[in-house]
């Protein structure tokens, strides 16, 4: 089946020029990442954000949800391991509403809060933002697990 995938007509952002390390694993983020960091002022915790590729389309020619999702869920993750002392934590419940399409080359980052915690859960909100246009938003509970 043939796709309709479009290209961004504005030149892609170039996060290494921006500031941005790539962050990369070689589990499933690493076929769809890279991922980017950078670290946010007043904070230990970085801010994360990924450049729409053409990899991340779907038969719309924008990006795939799952890709917003994945990204939702390592990100709010990530900004959850650090606010839990980097102990390991698993996703317990991840809720996310699409509110406008991401084109291919566009950067997207997160913007993850705690919200609130307990002894074992750890509750986040978060949006994801494509300059000042939010894209999605996420809410989620992650539940703090043992050190292995």
């Amino acid at each position: 089946m043939a796709t309709n995938a479009v290209a961004s007509t504005k030149p892609p952002i170039d996060p290494a020029a921006a500031g941005w390390e790539p962050y990369t694993d070689d589990g499933f983020v690493g076929l769809v990442g890279p991922f980017w960091s950078r670290p946010q002022a007043g904070t230990d915790t970085p801010q994360f954000a990924f450049l729409a590729e053409h990899k991340h389309h779907n038969r719309r020619g924008v990006v795939q949800g799952g890709m917003l999702m994945t990204f939702a869920d390592r990100s709010m993750g990530m900004t959850c391991w650090y606010a839990n002392g980097k102990k390991p934590q698993a996703t317990v419940h991840l809720d996310v509403h699409f509110v406008d399409a991401v084109q291919i080359g566009e950067f997207v980052e997160m913007h993850a809060k705690v919200v609130r915690r307990t002894r074992s859960l750890i509750f986040m909100s978060g949006e994801l933002m494509v300059a000042e246009r939010v894209v999605a938003t996420a809410n989620g509970v992650w539940k703090a697990l043992g050190e292995r």
